[in-house]
């Protein structure tokens, strides 16, 4: 495998919150105010819209450590095939989370959280072992 790989991830990943925000759209049951949105989206009281809006927002937040972690690797010269693997994996894991939180299932949720966060530290990891 090769870093293409790994940077075809982190594209899917940067508009994966946009999939979840249409979800949030969607979900919620009423007619979207594009004029107010973050007003709208607050206003909104369906379980599900509220929980995609949350993976919208997690999804945004836990990006920039992952384009970090993949960049990292591999100025620093990290294998290729590892790097495409653990973004691969970074990736199930984030489309996993934004499912599972969507479907209310916090533990699962979690879980898948904490393995995609855990490949994002090895990146940074495998790259500052491999300068040292």
């Amino acid at each position: 495998m090769s870093y293409a790989v790994a940077y075809w991830c982190v594209l899917i990943i940067a508009v994966l919150p946009y999939v979840w925000t249409s979800v949030a759209k969607s979900a919620a049951g009423k007619r979207y105010d594009n004029r107010n949105p973050r007003t709208w989206q607050a206003q909104q009281d369906n379980p599900r819209s509220q929980w995609a809006h949350a993976a919208q927002l997690n999804g945004f937040e836990a990006f920039p450590l992952i384009a970090a972690g993949v960049l990292m690797a591999q100025v620093a010269g990290v294998s290729a095939s590892v790097a495409a693997t653990l973004a691969l994996v970074i990736l199930a894991a984030r489309i996993a989370h934004g499912l599972a939180y969507i479907a209310g299932l916090a533990s699962l949720r979690s879980l898948v959280w904490f393995i995609g966060f855990g490949c994002t530290v090895a990146l940074m990891v495998l790259a500052a072992l491999h300068v040292a």
